[in-house]
Order: C-alpha cells, then structure tokens, then sequence
C-alpha cells in the first residue's frame, strides 16, 4: 500500500478532507523519520516497533 493509497483510504473512512489527511499523515511519517534519525526507539501499540 502507498502513501497516496493509506491517504484515500483514511479519507474515506473518516470523511476527512483528503488534503487535511495528507497534511496529517506526512507529517506522521516526519515525526518518525526524526525520531529514527536521533536514534530514538518508536513504539506503536498494537503494530510494531521501529
């Protein structure tokens, strides 16, 4: 699944504009990308630890 296909579908599950989405998720993926860059562990309950 890409970034564009998980966009679409949070949108249409929540009836959020898609750009706010996109805005949402981009910058979702940027706090983890910093994280990971800092050496900091990322843990999501529920999915997986980065």
């Amino acid at each position: 699944m890409t970034k564009a296909e998980v966009i679409s579908e949070i949108a249409d599950k929540t009836g959020i504009d898609k750009e706010k989405v996109q805005i949402t998720v981009e910058a979702f993926f940027k706090v983890i990308q910093n994280s990971m860059e800092n050496g900091d562990n990322i843990y999501v309950r529920g999915f997986g630890s980065f």
